[in-house]
């Protein structure tokens, strides 16, 4: 059972971790400097959009694929830690 209560904790953790990028996102333009800061997200070569007069589609796989990548060292790292 002591398992499930660990299993708990760490869905808290990435909850709040959720809410504070969230947060962060939601007050970027309102930062002086930070809404540039977080300007080439999305707008990475590779990411495709088109546009036409009545339509748009827009996939950001290079902003995905980076952000993969990043996680997946975070959370590496993080379980590096608690491993020791």
């Amino acid at each position: 059972m002591a398992e499930w209560g660990n299993l708990g904790k760490v869905f808290i953790g990435v909850g709040l971790c959720v809410v504070v990028v969230g947060l962060l996102l939601l007050i970027a333009d309102r930062v002086p400097g930070l809404g540039n800061f977080l300007g080439w997200f999305g707008k990475l070569p590779g990411d495709i959009s088109i546009r036409r007069d009545n339509f748009s589609f827009f996939f950001p796989i290079v902003t995905s694929l980076l952000l993969s990548v990043i996680l997946s060292l975070v959370f590496y790292f993080i379980s590096w830690i608690i491993r020791r």
